[in-house]
Parts: structure tokens; sequence; C-alpha cells
């Protein structure tokens, strides 16, 4: 079993900044990726950030430039620092990891649980 254990979101006025963190924790042998989508009311879930393999960083469009994606691999650890956020940031943010769990295993894809961003104007 994996599981994935997102924390940091919540309330913050446009222009403040919050940190979202991820945790996977559970059988583990390799992780290929990890990273961040979101999905606001009405729309489809789409990518904010993901870092991959030695640390090929991804990002939307709408946050190049104020969107950081870091990761701790002792910890199985990854972080999104979120600055300068906007009224449109607001949404369910998910984590998200593909990993495999034991030699010679097939790469899966793995969600949290979802945290709330609200960014008020």
């Amino acid at each position: 079993q994996v599981q994935l254990v997102e924390s940091g979101g919540g309330l913050v006025q446009a222009g403040g900044s919050l940190r979202l963190s991820c945790a996977a924790s559970g059988s583990i042998f390799r992780i290929n990726a990890m990273g961040f989508y979101r999905q606001a009311p009405g729309k489809q879930r789409e990518l904010v950030a993901d870092i991959i393999g030695g640390g090929v960083t991804n990002y939307a469009d709408s946050v190049k430039g104020r969107f950081t994606i870091s990761r701790d691999n002792a910890k199985n650890t990854v972080y999104l620092q979120m600055n300068s956020l906007k009224p449109e940031d607001t949404a369910v943010y998910y984590c998200n990891a593909v990993l495999s769990s034991y030699l010679y295993d097939t790469f899966k894809n793995y969600w949290g649980q979802g945290t709330q961003v609200t960014v008020s104007s």
C-alpha cells in the first residue's frame, strides 16, 4: 500500500503565499515523478508542477515564475512553494506520485486526498 499525505492548504489573500507538502509512505521502491495537480469547480484537473527523475521540473504556464516545486528524496516528500497567489489559483490541489513498489514492478499512479487552496481578492 502507498499513501500520499498532503498538508499546507488554506485561505490566503491575493498576493500571499502558501507552501504545500506531500509525503509518500508505504511500499515504495522507486519514485519516478511527484507533483501537484489542481481542480477548480467546473473545470478539469490540470497539472500545476511536477519533478521527474533526476530533478527535471515542469510547470503550468499560469504558475511559472510564481510557484516552485522541490523535493526531499530522503523523505519521499515534495513541496510546492506558491507565491503571488491569485484568486484564479483557488482549487483543490492533489498530490500525484508515479512509483514502483518493488524491483521489476511497473510504475503506478497514486493520488493524495486533496487540499483546498482558496485565494481571496
